[in-house]
């Protein structure tokens, strides 16, 4: 997968692996991760998916129609990656939190759905519920912050409120932040993904 890994200037601060929305790259939130933890190593990653042009994380049917057969495979695909990296970086395997927006925080939802400690913790901006139907692992010691917009059109209400829900099930630990916005990433958004983060890495993350 294409990617870029940046060393941090701590190696005991999480690797925050950056998930992008549909559109976007490996360069789009390098900015996030700098707001939200400057000393962390970065994994930023490209989606392997292409949709008339435009990178994505796994293929959909229709605008908020996951191919879910896609969306297994590629999940398992960024998994393994993972796996790779953490070998071939030296970073713990065990010590990252996905940043997500979108797509990407679909991407980052479905590894948790799928796979125990795929992932420390999680941010997942304007997330939508990656399956239904299925038993998740135990997600406890897990971390998710939940971002969402009141008047999303892509992502509405009840995805974020279902998806906090099926993972608090699963016992992860999940906050969500409302804003009074569609489905944009906004800055105030981003500085309460850091507030969540600078709480939690002081405790137990």
């Amino acid at each position: 997968m294409q990617h870029i890994f940046k060393q941090g200037t701590n190696p005991d601060q999480p690797v925050l692996l950056l998930l992008h929305g549909t559109g976007g790259n490996e360069q789009s939130l390098l900015q996030l991760a700098e707001i939200i933890d400057p000393e962390a190593s970065v994994l930023s990653v490209r989606g392997n998916v292409l949709e008339n042009g435009m990178p994505r994380f796994f293929k959909r049917l229709a605008e908020g129609v996951f191919d879910e057969e896609d969306l297994i495979i590629r999940t398992k695909e960024l998994n393994h990656f993972l796996v790779e990296s953490a070998e071939k970086y030296g970073f713990n395997r065990q010590n990252i939190v996905a940043v997500g927006y979108s797509n990407g925080a679909n991407i980052a939802a479905s590894l948790l759905f799928h796979y125990a400690d795929s992932l420390k913790g999680a941010v997942l901006h304007h997330p939508m519920v990656p399956r239904r139907g299925m038993s998740l692992p135990n997600l406890e010691g897990t971390k998710v912050f939940i971002a969402a917009g009141t008047n999303d059109p892509i992502c509405p209400q009840q995805e974020s409120v279902d998806l906090k829900a099926l993972l608090e099930e699963a016992s992860a630990s999940v906050e969500i932040h409302w804003e009074n916005h569609g489905h944009q990433l906004t800055m105030s958004e981003v500085q309460a993904a850091k507030e969540w983060y600078e709480q939690i890495e002081g405790s137990t993350l």
